[in-house]
């Protein structure tokens, strides 16, 4: 089992969402801080809570994932204080829901840049590191729909299928080296992800952010590579594309996405930038690199 108390997690997306229910669940069990998002007020106001909750360290980061100088930066900028990086949850990611061809090429682009160029090169930075020091932990948030092509969210499902693939080999790479690695896949959950799109899900079709965050954390005490947190029915939907034709696969996909009323949305899903400082009860301001500011 991971020893969370007294080690470091640096989250990804943590304003809202699983990001916010991973923060809470961690500093629960006695973990620092390391929170990535695009709001760096709403971090600043969750590091401030979990702080005096729990009593743990937050740190707080703001630069833009779509940036590839970013990884970079984020990785000195820690290196540079000190903080070393025990548990890496990638848990940022961008889609654009809709046609193709209907999006701005460039924000397609910046979606593989979030969802996949930015999460490799954090595991690689962190995971370096882990390797390093013979341990540490990597989650790795993809989604059931990295098990089939996704008509109307061809980019992001593309990416999470990239992210599962990775994450296994990963796993297997580095294992042995004392660092674990796992790739979580949920279903729908009830966060702020389907904001701005016309979809027509009940809410009875969502799990909860909390029953979701348990059950990848459950998962990984227990050493798997893959995690399907949430209803057994989502476990269940990706054997189907292992036993049906691709194309119907393709088809029926297509149609379940038009049912949530994404065949016509245009709207970014779970979009993510993000700000570096460090929240104290007497914050001293000092530059950084590029514009970046740091509060110790």
């Amino acid at each position: 089992m991971f020893i969370y108390k007294g080690s470091t997690a640096l989250i990804t997306g943590a304003s809202k969402g699983l990001g916010v229910t991973f923060a809470e669940e961690l500093a629960r069990r006695g973990a620092d801080l390391v929170l990535v998002a695009r709001s760096k007020d709403a971090l600043q106001t969750l590091a401030a809570r979990l702080t005096a909750q729990y009593g743990v360290k937050c740190c707080v980061i703001a630069a833009d994932l779509a940036n590839p100088r970013t990884i970079d930066d984020i990785y000195a900028e820690l290196s540079e204080t000190g903080v070393p990086v025990d548990l890496l949850i990638n848990n940022a990611g961008l889609g654009l829901s809709g046609r193709f061809l209907d999006h701005d090429h460039s924000k397609e682009q910046a979606s593989i840049q979030v969802n996949v160029q930015a999460l490799v090169g954090l595991s690689h930075r962190f995971g370096r590191a882990m390797s390093a020091r013979g341990r540490g932990g990597i989650i790795n948030i993809a989604s059931n729909s990295a098990f089939q092509p996704l008509p109307y969210m061809a980019t992001y499902a593309a990416s999470k299928a990239f992210v599962l693939h990775f994450g296994e080999a990963l796993q297997h790479e580095l294992s042995p080296r004392g660092v674990r690695v796992m790739t979580a896949c949920p279903g729908p959950t009830a966060t702020s992800f389907f904001e701005g799109t016309p979809t027509t899900m009940s809410d009875r079709s969502f799990d909860t952010p909390e029953m979701v965050v348990r059950g990848i954390l459950r998962a990984f005490d227990q050493g798997k590579a893959v995690a399907y947190p949430g209803r057994s029915s989502v476990r269940f939907a990706t054997w189907l594309p292992r036993l049906l034709p691709r194309s119907l696969i393709v088809r029926l996909a297509a149609i379940a996405t038009g049912k949530m009323g994404l065949a016509s949305a245009k709207a970014n899903l779970q979009p993510v930038v993000v700000n570096i400082g460090q929240v104290r009860s007497t914050p001293v301001k000092t530059p950084h690199r590029d514009g970046h500011q740091q509060t110790c």
